[in-house]
């Protein structure tokens, strides 16, 4: 347990001083009473039949005070936070190389699958926002409770050229700080501002959390990890996923997954397959392959976890894992209020053991 005013713990020395002027008190009237010839004067002098009742309503006051000194220090436990209190944003790769056929029918649809059964097994109040990234980033859905506008936008993808992952983890963390008003946006740098030895050592890191998914190497936009460092100020994880196998394999998009950003000079398609004009497959084939190194470092750094599938069924159960990875979270809730209350309850015990003792002489 820490505290937020550790000064105030000073005021336990108020009870302490009081404790002490009454044991004093109780030696002196000891004293007193040795004085006395007949200590069977004093025993039918004394109403009780038990003398150490008499001590309870100064026990309970002292107790009471120590209560109030603890909860004005604003004490402060390390609980697990409740996963309905976190807002998840599924940030998915809707690259062109998501078109690959190495997981049939391609990669995309199989990604699709996956986030839309974790979506509708989702009960437990999570809020879930999302964005798709290809060669920019895209809020789709701005986290919500809402399954049936989720799984609208998850089938609604259509793939694009490139692969910005610095900028889609940017984005997720802006969609983090419409919900949540500790965390702020990406575009405020608070590389000067935050003790990042502090933020290392605590290992304390706000409930909500990113989730990115891509087959590929960034291509374009900020770093990585130049926007995973952004993640780690703001105390966000990432946890990312690596999907796909490391061989290159057609693509082939299905219609519903080709859309207007999927075009640029010079490409086009042909029965679903993208067209890459003078371009070849061995030019592209660094950011066609999965950065396993930078998802590793950018999970690392952040306090995430990596993790690689390779077919459908190894997404899925990443995606069932994702819960269980998520409460793991721990974090300091003040609470004082229990201290208070404690308090509270012990003056009325006090209060009512002194009435009835004085009520019994």
């Amino acid at each position: 347990m820490s505290f937020a005013w550790p000064l105030m713990l000073l005021t336990l020395l108020v009870p302490l001083l009081i404790l002490i002027a009454y044991l004093l008190m109780l030696r002196r009237r000891k004293n007193r009473a040795i004085s006395y010839g007949s200590l069977s004067l004093i025993r039918e002098a004394d109403p009780t039949s038990a003398p150490w009742k008499r001590h309870i309503p100064t026990a309970l006051l002292l107790l009471a005070m120590t209560s109030l000194s603890i909860g004005a220090a604003r004490p402060q436990a390390v609980v697990q936070v409740p996963l309905s209190r976190t807002s998840i944003i599924l940030a998915l790769d809707v690259s062109l190389s998501m078109c690959s056929t190495d997981v049939a029918p391609n990669r995309l649809a199989v990604a699709q699958e996956a986030a839309r059964i974790f979506v509708e097994n989702r009960d437990d109040g999570t809020q879930i926002g999302i964005v798709s990234f290809g060669g920019t980033a895209e809020l789709v859905v701005s986290p919500t409770n809402e399954t049936e506008e989720l799984v609208t936008a998850i089938d609604g993808f259509t793939a694009s050229l490139g692969t910005g992952i610095g900028n889609a983890t940017l984005r997720a963390l802006d969609a983090i700080a419409e919900v949540n008003p500790d965390v702020e946006r990406a575009a405020i740098d608070l590389s000067d501002s935050v003790d990042r030895a502090a933020i290392e050592a605590s290992g304390e890191y706000v409930p909500d959390i990113v989730v990115l998914l891509t087959d590929g190497a960034n291509s374009q936009g900020v770093e990585p990890l130049v926007a995973a460092q952004q993640a780690f100020d703001r105390q966000v994880r990432v946890f990312t996923i690596g999907f796909g196998g490391d061989e290159i394999a057609d693509m082939v998009c299905a219609p519903d997954q080709i859309g207007p950003s999927s075009f640029a000079p010079g490409f086009g398609f042909s029965d679903g397959r993208p067209d890459l004009g003078n371009t070849t497959l061995d030019e592209l084939r660094p950011f066609l392959v999965i950065d396993e190194p930078t998802l590793q470092e950018v999970a690392s750094l952040t306090g995430g976890e990596y993790f690689r599938a390779e077919d459908s069924e190894a997404l899925i159960d990443v995606f069932n894992q994702l819960p269980s990875q998520i409460v793991l979270q721990e974090q300091d809730t003040e609470i004082s209020v229990a201290f208070l209350a404690a308090a509270f309850v012990l003056l009325l015990l006090a209060l009512a053991a002194s009435l009835r003792i004085n009520r019994g002489r």
